[in-house]
């Protein structure tokens, strides 16, 4: 059964690798076997540091996917310096917080442009590449809000709603083709994203009260669901989108 989930000799982009769920993310797949691009606006040294330490090979990346201009590099420079792509990750993403009435069209932008154009183009990229050579698999990071509308954060719920949709049409094209794409939903997990959160006393306590898991999660407890989704143990699972949350979307 072990062997489903070994990723010994595959290669994974994961972005926003430098913290949190990416750095998670990676690592998890590490710890399976897998060597890793780790991409990132600031320079992932320490998730890098983490993956040799497993004995993978990790490569940097330097990329802002505020714009969709290092999406070839990103390809390029992977299968250069590690030898291929089986894994994409779309990790990286930014959230903005304002009342519907006050939001602005910049942040509305900057949102948009990371986390759905930005995952739709790379997605694209690597995905030339694995139908090329007949597999490969793509893990989008959806959300919560990928299922439900939240409050004050429109163009993120917009965004990883977008994400969701993203996901299943692309299985639906490339699933034939021999492409698993899938996406993890995190919950509430204890991230620089949730900072704003978790320091609300209210809004924490809110939270709280509704994750039948009692806790936040940790970044770490997505780490699973990766080696899952970037395994051969999930070869007929497509377009789906697997809730990580202690129970937030069972309450």
């Amino acid at each position: 059964m072990t062997g489903m989930f070994d990723l010994s000799g595959r290669v994974a982009v994961v972005t926003g690798a430098n913290t949190g769920i990416g750095q998670a993310i990676a690592l998890a797949l590490a710890g399976a076997g897998a060597d890793i691009a780790a991409v990132g606006r600031t320079p992932a040294t320490e998730t890098a540091a983490k993956v040799t330490a497993l004995g993978r090979r990790a490569i940097l990346v330097a990329a802002d996917l505020s714009t969709i201009e290092p999406v070839d590099r990103i390809v390029a420079e992977t299968l250069e310096s590690l030898g291929g792509l089986d894994i994409l990750v779309n990790n990286a993403g930014i959230i903005r917080r304002a009342d519907s009435v006050d939001f602005t069209e910049a942040d509305w932008d900057a949102v948009i442009d990371t986390n759905l154009k930005s995952v739709f183009f790379l997605a694209q990229a690597a995905g030339r590449h694995m139908i090329t050579n007949g597999r490969g698999k793509i893990i989008n990071i959806a959300s919560m809000l990928t299922f439900q509308g939240g409050i004050r954060v429109p163009s993120y719920t917009a965004s990883k709603s977008g994400v969701g949709g993203l996901t299943k049409l692309l299985a639906n094209e490339w699933s034939a083709r021999g492409i698993n794409v899938n996406a993890i939903a995190p919950g509430y997990i204890a991230t620089n994203n949730t900072d704003a959160l978790r320091a609300d006393p209210d809004r924490n306590a809110s939270i709280l009260g509704r994750i039948p898991a009692g806790r936040w999660g940790d970044a770490a407890d997505l780490g699973g669901a990766a080696v899952f989704l970037a395994s051969s143990a999930s070869d007929y699972v497509d377009g789906h989108i697997l809730a990580v949350d202690g129970g937030w979307l069972a309450r």
